[in-house]
């Protein structure tokens, strides 16, 4: 018997232990957290993974340009789409500030590549993003090593696929995580970078284990699940609904251990 169902059935199922309509809340919480676990909206780390090269997609200028002639550095990838009102935007403002504090030559030791996920969106929509992005460097940044691609939707499900970035689309808009991924020279998965928050040590550490192909887990999950972006407010905010049903399953699933300790019968 697993953990989840002894709860349901010796804990949950105990009407003289809890009271009906805690069990009943504590069934939701546990079915509600079930089917959020099983949501395609998030990562499934490819560490070790190689891009495939030949994708091609198009550039700012609408020029075709294949995923294989960009390798060659260690690279940053974003994926994201140009028209999200939601943790696009703040990702790739912190990135271009972190880039712009980073004691690196961009160019030369990493480069950025960011990819839209959203098959609608064009060229134009991507240099104008680009262009907005260039202008609050205060340090030098040679435009080729930042480049703002867009493609159809078997190139994005070729890539999205590749770096196990799971979206889903609702209405005009998506449901996705924001994450960072840095990529080996010769386009293999390195590492994940959770958030829409950077420091320049992480990105830094990123970028030479990239350069020597030595891929690194993820150790830092907790902002994207913690906190989420209020465009409204243009501030992050405590996902405290998220936390507090995470906090509450667990107190559950101790009590429910504890009883199956002390009142199993010994052998």
């Amino acid at each position: 018997m697993s953990a989840f169902t002894y709860i349901l059935v010796n804990v949950l199922g105990r009407s003289f232990t809890i009271p009906l309509f805690v069990r009943w809340l504590a069934c939701g919480i546990l079915l509600s957290s079930t089917v959020a676990l099983g949501d395609k909206v998030g990562i499934d780390e490819q560490l070790g993974k190689n891009l495939p090269g030949q994708v091609a997609f198009a550039d700012e200028q609408g020029n075709p340009v294949t995923l294989q002639a960009l390798f060659g550095k260690p690279t940053i990838l974003a994926l994201v789409y140009y028209e999200c009102p939601g943790i696009c935007t703040p990702l790739l403002n912190n990135l271009t500030e972190t880039l712009d504090r980073l004691d690196l030559t961009p160019g030369a030791d990493y480069q950025v590549v960011t990819i839209s996920f959203d098959p609608k969106d064009t060229p134009t929509i991507a240099a104008k993003k680009r262009a907005n992005y260039f202008k609050q460097f205060h340090k030098p940044f040679p435009p080729e090593a930042w480049r703002f691609l867009t493609g159809d939707q078997a190139a994005i499900d070729a890539i999205t696929d590749a770096v196990g970035f799971r979206y889903k689309k609702v209405g005009n808009d998506f449901n996705h995580p924001g994450v960072i991924i840095v990529l080996s020279p010769d386009g293999r998965v390195m590492r994940y970078l959770a958030g829409v928050q950077f420091m320049p040590f992480d990105i830094k550490m990123a970028v030479i284990e990239a350069s020597k192909g030595k891929p690194m887990p993820t150790v830092n999950r907790v902002l994207a699940f913690c906190f989420s972006y209020d465009p409204d407010g243009r501030r992050y905010v405590f996902s405290t609904l998220k936390v507090a049903g995470v906090v509450t399953l667990t107190m559950i699933a101790c009590f429910g251990g504890f009883l199956y300790l002390t009142t199993r019968k010994p052998k």
